[in-house]
């Protein structure tokens, strides 16, 4: 659906995200539990049914269970076309909205997503989702600014490991195409975006392989396709970061069913 890029279900009893980003903003609702996250390096919580979490683009974050039993969520990964990149600064200053009334119809387009043929139910909820999100993120103040020096090697930097995900780079063939120490490079990125560049080159292979296996590739394929070393590399990492291996997350995936031309088909048959 326009302005969804993925919708995510799941219960993690133990797991613990590493720092990482996302191209998009992630919207999510709680089922139950609880789970404690920092965001730009300052911790939040989120716990019952009328709480929000909105994690904007490019923020580094994490997050972990906090009682034995754990947390069930749904989460809705929303681009640019719902919510813009220059709102990113106030999300990153209020993640977190108590609002029941936003929470009901969070889980009313997350129901309507589920039925075949609903799409335009779909689109009506989002619109009204995208609305209320724009009221609180407007009241909440401008967003902070890191140094602008540091914030122009950050962004360099970023740009250059984007164009060379499947490749990678070393840290020395960055500095030396950046003009700038390795050390000097790692704390403008750090202080900038809330993760070392490792941890962003790995987090960005891990979204892009979410894509792949949603399109139905292998996950061998894909390790080769985003830059990992093999098929163990991409699991060790894709599990420490989604919570499940590459093989369970692709055989869980939903796709509408097609007909014989291709054209998608709102019944079996």
């Amino acid at each position: 659906m326009p302005g969804i890029a993925e919708v995510f279900h799941a219960h993690f009893t133990e797991h613990a995200y590493p720092s990482h980003t996302h191209d998009t903003w992630a919207l999510m609702i709680l089922n139950d539990g609880a789970v404690d996250f920092a965001l730009d390096r300052h911790r939040h919580d989120a716990t019952g049914s009328g709480t929000v979490v909105l994690l904007p683009p490019g923020v580094s974050h994490d997050g972990r269970t906090v009682t034995a039993n754990g947390f069930r969520k749904r989460v809705l990964y929303l681009d640019a076309t719902v919510l813009p990149e220059e709102l990113t600064g106030r999300a990153v200053d209020g993640p977190v909205f108590g609002d029941e009334l936003l929470r009901h119809r969070i889980h009313q387009l997350h129901t309507a997503l589920g039925h075949a043929g609903d799409g335009f139910e779909a689109e009506s909820r989002l619109a009204f989702i995208r609305e209320r999100l724009h009221g609180h993120l407007d009241a909440l103040r401008p967003p902070r600014t890191p140094g602008r020096e540091a914030n122009r090697l950050a962004t360099a930097l970023r740009e250059l490991l984007d164009a060379r995900l499947p490749a990678g780079l070393s840290l020395q063939e960055a500095a030396t195409a950046l003009h700038a120490h390795p050390t000097h490079l790692i704390r403008c990125f750090k202080q900038t975006y809330g993760l070392p560049p490792h941890a962003y080159l790995t987090g960005k292979r891990i979204e892009r392989a979410r894509g792949l296996l949603l399109d139905g590739r292998r996950p061998a394929e894909v390790a080769a396709a985003v830059g990992f070393h093999d098929q163990a590399h991409l699991h060790r990492h894709f599990t420490r970061h989604v919570g499940t291996t590459p093989a369970r997350y692709a055989g869980r995936t939903i796709r509408p069913e097609r007909s014989p031309q291709g054209a998608c088909s709102d019944r079996p048959g």
